[in-house]
């Protein structure tokens, strides 16, 4: 049983956050342990095990980079460990970036940082308009199309994922 099944909610990116708090509200009081108290050993392991299910779910749904990453799981498309090649295209822009990085490294320059964090930031701001259609419209539609979307909506995170690590690595200049 995944999460939304758990929560009896349909599989999508996009969640009434409301819906997914008053969901664990209502399953934290279902399985609350203290409830079960008088009851057999085997019960009680077993409300133990749906209320850390509830718990965990919980985390992932109600957190939008965690759902995602579960949703890509759930579908085959995201693996631990997993290797994933980015485009051409986007590594040669970041290899632009992460050379202005290096010079960082040996010459700080404020406007070299100034200029590489807009530089990520608009790069970020168009994954993200361009993560939210395609969220938006896997949402919308539960066929094949899907299929398509979720390969877009991987390079998508795995390019976010990138980009965070160099994020890392401008805010620790910046704090020097």
């Amino acid at each position: 049983m995944n999460y939304f099944e758990f929560y009896d909610i349909p599989v999508a990116f996009n969640l009434d956050e409301a819906q997914v708090k008053r969901k664990f509200y209502e399953l934290s009081k279902t399985y609350h342990p203290d409830f079960y108290i008088n009851h057999t050993e085997e019960k009680q392991q077993e409300i133990l095990e749906l209320s850390t299910i509830n718990n965990k779910a919980y985390q992932v749904l109600s957190n939008p980079v965690k759902r995602l990453e579960y949703i890509l799981q759930l579908h085959g498309q995201a693996v631990e460990g997993e290797k994933y090649q980015l485009p051409q295209e986007f590594l040669m822009e970041m290899m632009e970036v992460n050379e202005a990085l290096m010079e960082l490294e040996f010459e700080p320059d404020q406007v070299v940082l100034d200029n590489t964090g807009k530089k990520i930031s608009e790069i970020e701001s168009d994954l993200i308009e361009e993560l939210q259609g395609l969220t938006d419209s896997f949402d919308k539609q539960n066929n094949d199309e899907n299929e398509n979307h979720l390969l877009k909506i991987k390079d998508i995170y795995y390019r976010q994922k990138y980009l965070l690590r160099i994020r890392d690595s401008l805010n620790k200049f910046a704090s020097r």
